[in-house]
């Protein structure tokens, strides 16, 4: 048995899985801090924005705004890897997406078999995007299908688009110190564009008008066992042994509200370590914005892996938005929405005396 330190453990969770060996201790349980849900909100870049996408759709009675940035419209892959890898990023002649009243019928289907919650719960929603000019991964014209997806419940006002003309394919960033150009689509995926500030804009328009951020991040960014919240083992839904979760000082006290905040492809904590935790931007706001950020964590997986005996191919840790983990992924009791659910559920609980 391998014993790890805990700042260790998810950037050496890959290469341990592969030996066949695992860490000894377990991170700490996630607290319950007594979190608000009446003002939940998502977002993600990359797989993470689909994956922010459907987790708002498939439970649209909690969720009450969404950020995404790189992603696409809900159920466009229809469990199709081939799909996902062409019409729902580089869409083509070929390769057409799929129309917006194709799109909403899927998701009318879904919500009319008790599959995922009432679609018209989205109408009191808010929703902001964002699209890179420079984005070879997920062009521009899924982010218009999105922003169309959207509109068939969403007021104008509740739906804003921001288009940043040299923008790559990544989180853009302005607490990332070590952030990419605002063109690169490299490693580890955190790009600055000058001053734009997506997590502070997002939050804004999200939430209603901030307060200042701080100075630099004040809270506790803990480490927590994801495990409990998975049926059956993690790695077989494609998720992490650990995450993440930031709480400012006055949450461990006070109600907090509460936002989900997911990765993109190749950002994982086994991957890039904490970069996409603390440098996505959403810390220093969660800081003087009574706001838990809770980011979950998937884990690369390459076919057959030690201790199982399931097939499940995802070598770059992304969410599941083509149905990887199970023909239900998108809806209230996929593998990765269900778990993630979870983790709100336990932020949401009453503290412990």
């Amino acid at each position: 048995m391998v014993m790890c330190a805990p700042g260790l453990r998810s950037l050496a969770a890959a290469a341990l899985l592969t030996l066949g060996l695992s860490c000894e201790a377990a991170a700490p349980a996630l607290p319950a801090l007594g979190a608000e849900l009446n003002d939940l909100t998502v977002s993600g870049v990359s797989s993470g924005a689909y994956m922010a996408v459907q987790f708002q759709v498939a439970h649209s009675r909690l969720v009450r705004g969404a950020g995404i940035l790189a992603g696409g419209p809900y159920g466009c892959a229809e469990g199709s890897i081939w799909r996902a890898l062409t019409r729902c990023m580089s869409p083509a002649s070929w390769a057409p997406l799929p129309s917006v009243t194709e799109l909403r019928n899927g998701a009318e289907a879904l919500s009319s078999a008790g599959r995922i919650d009432p679609v018209d719960n989205l109408r009191d929603d808010r929703v902001w995007l964002l699209s890179g000019g420079r984005d070879e991964t997920v062009k521009t014209p899924v982010m218009d299908r999105l922003a169309a997806f959207y509109a068939e419940w969403l007021a104008p006002v509740a739906i804003r688009f921001v288009k940043v003309p040299d923008a790559g394919h990544a989180m853009i960033s302005i607490a990332d110190p070590q952030a990419n150009a605002c063109s690169s689509q490299q490693t580890p995926f955190i790009n600055r564009c000058g001053d734009l500030d997506p997590a502070g804009e997002m939050l804004a328009h999200l939430l209603g008008p901030l307060q200042p951020t701080t100075s630099a991040a004040q809270g506790e960014t803990l480490i927590f066992d994801q495990r409990p919240f998975v049926e059956g083992k993690p790695i077989d839904a494609g998720l992490a042994d650990e995450a993440y979760v930031y709480v400012p000082p006055l949450c461990r006290s006070t109600p907090c509200r509460l936002h989900v905040a997911f990765h993109g492809c190749r950002q994982s904590a086994a991957q890039i370590g904490r970069r996409f935790v603390d440098g996505a931007g959403y810390n220093a706001w969660a800081d003087s914005n009574r706001l838990i950020v809770l980011y979950p964590q998937t884990m690369p997986r390459y076919g057959l892996t030690i201790g199982s005996w399931t097939w499940l191919n995802n070598p770059l840790g992304c969410w599941d938005w083509w149905g990887y983990s199970g023909s239900d992924y998108l809806t209230r009791t996929g593998l990765q929405i269900k778990a993630v659910r979870a983790m709100i559920d336990r932020l949401a609980a009453p503290r412990q005396p």
